[in-house]
């Protein structure tokens, strides 16, 4: 990926990378965790030793209001339970920021608290929006923090139902490649990774409804 000193290219490359990932055969996908309404895959990542996830439910609201729930800003830290702070620290092109944010303990702790740096980049996609990010590396990490990675991510969020129909419905479908870093066993990582995206989608519905 390239440097912040590119925020148009790297958005560019960014957004390419998430809609190869989404243009995948159904086949190279294996089943990681299913629930009644959401369904986890996962698929050895071409980025690091660990794999990529892909998450997919249907979320009743309109693409813009769930992405706004999503992206940086104001509301995301409201709902996400997985998320202890974040921040904005740098506001780049249209669509574009560097944000910085920790993260909980999981699994009784097995897996600590971890802290991450990433660009963050929002664009229009078939009707719907695609948020993406990917990390950066930066100065300043907190000492209580051990610092992960998240290689290129995204949530893409498209209408399922026609914009007049009350309640609206999106197809939310997303892609997560997350190093910890660390040492901890690969299956705590597996585990971690699918339930926090289970419960992503959990936490996701219930404020908006709330809302």
């Amino acid at each position: 990926m390239e440097s912040l000193q590119n925020p148009s290219t790297l958005a560019s490359k960014l957004q390419k990378t998430l809609i190869s990932y989404h243009n995948l055969d159904e086949n190279d996908w294996r089943v990681s965790k299913r629930l009644k309404d959401v369904t986890v895959w996962r698929k050895p990542s071409a980025e690091f030793h660990g794999y990529l996830y892909k998450a997919q439910g249907v979320v009743d609201d309109d693409p813009n209001r769930i992405v706004d729930y999503i992206r940086p800003g104001p509301y995301r830290l409201q709902w996400d339970s997985l998320l202890t702070s974040m921040d904005i620290i740098e506001t780049l092109d249209q669509g574009c920021c560097v944000m910085k944010y920790t993260t909980s303990g999981q699994l009784w702790n097995i897996i600590s608290p971890r802290e991450f740096i990433d660009f963050s980049y929002t664009t229009d996609y078939q009707g719907g929006l695609l948020s993406c990010g990917v990390s950066v590396e930066h100065e300043g990490q907190h000492q209580n923090f051990v610092r992960g990675f998240n290689h290129p991510c995204g949530w893409f969020c498209v209408p399922t139902t026609e914009s007049s129909t009350i309640p609206a419905q999106s197809l939310l479908t997303g892609y997560i490649q997350t190093d910890l870093r660390g040492m901890m066993p690969q299956s705590a990582v597996d585990t971690a990774m699918a339930g926090a995206l289970i419960n992503f989608y959990t936490d996701l519905r219930k404020a908006l409804k709330m809302a």
